[in-house]
């Protein structure tokens, strides 16, 4: 018998079918299982997130996992929890040894959410507010001495370049490694980068950070003059700036390789990362006597408390300097 003429109650039965009985539609029927298992007003708070706020992918992720660790521990309506059931859930986190920092993200992502539910849902009390939540322990950024920024950016045209490698890859390396230092760009923003950010006229970069938003920062001479030699050789006049030897763009992963390799031809005795230019161009900046609100427009920090932490870095090598310099120090 065809499946039309299929009388009612086979019909009925095969609404039942289990996801083994049914290879055809287990991957449809999984998706609504999914999805009914998730919450409602957690989808809702990520979808305001992406649409309202313009939140990156890497922020919407922490936050579902931050949200979805708790509702795991906790069955308990949303609108119905309490103080005590967040300190339960505080001391769970703790009791797993996890940075203070990590801590502090996910209770970040869930006070967030109270704020919106109290916004969207009217609810009248967020619990997460009652909590105290441990203090992170300020670490002062490590930054590089003027000279040994000079030592790493020298390093591309010194080492022998590998044998696979086009002859364009080390003119690359130094302007990566040139525009960091110039510019103060997040790793993710530099590798973001298209020939069209870069204008030549107004020796400035337009970058998209945080949350999409655009900023423009100045460009030194000397990185300018890199990028111009890269692309020259590299014959990179539209699209991604940064390109690796298949010619696509450069991933953030090989931005870290490439600073690694050049690392272990130089003195320095610390292992940096892209950051620590990032910081170290802050710093260096500050040392100088650019004044704070300016150099947090170009590391577009949303908040100058973020910024301020350089401003401890240069007493600490004001207070060093000092005391190696000063005969009654």
């Amino acid at each position: 018998m065809s499946s039309e003429c299929a009388s009612p109650a086979r019909t009925e039965t095969s609404r039942k079918t289990t996801l083994k009985d049914s290879p055809r539609d287990s991957s449809t029927l999984l998706g609504m299982t999914r999805t009914a298992a998730r919450d409602s007003l957690t989808e809702e708070f990520l979808r305001y997130l992406a649409v309202e706020r313009n939140a990156s992918r890497r922020t919407l992720k922490a936050y579902r996992q931050a949200l979805e660790a708790f509702r795991a521990e906790s069955k308990i309506p949303w609108k119905k929890c309490t103080a005590d059931d967040f300190r339960a859930h505080l001391f769970m986190v703790m009791k797993r040894e996890q940075a203070r920092s990590y801590v502090r993200l996910q209770f970040s992502a869930l006070r967030t959410f109270y704020r919106f539910l109290a916004d969207r849902k009217k609810l009248g009390r967020d619990p997460v507010r009652e909590l105290q939540l441990p203090k992170i322990d300020k670490k002062l950024p490590l930054v590089l001495t003027r000279g040994q920024i000079e030592e790493l950016l020298a390093a591309p045209l010194k080492v022998d370049k590998q044998n696979a490698a086009p002859g364009w890859m080390p003119l690359r390396d130094v302007a990566i490694m040139e525009l960091f230092y110039s510019s103060g760009l997040r790793l993710s923003e530099l590798a973001a980068l298209s020939v069209a950010d870069v204008d030549l006229y107004t020796e400035s970069v337009r970058v998209f950070g945080k949350g999409r938003k655009e900023r423009e920062c100045p460009i030194g001479f000397p990185a300018l003059e890199a990028i111009q030699r890269y692309r020259a050789a590299a014959n990179v006049h539209s699209g991604p700036l940064f390109i690796n030897k298949a010619r696509k763009r450069i991933s953030t992963r090989s931005i870290w390789l490439v600073l690694k390799r050049y690392l272990r031809h130089t003195s320095i005795p610390i292992s940096i990362s892209p950051h620590k230019l990032r910081h170290s161009f802050a710093t260096h900046m500050l040392d100088r006597g650019a004044d704070l609100r300016s150099v947090q427009a170009l590391l577009g920090h949303a908040s100058l408390s973020t910024t301020q932490i350089y401003t401890h870095v240069t007493v600490e090598r004001l207070k060093k300097a000092y005391a190696d310099a000063h005969p009654r120090a």
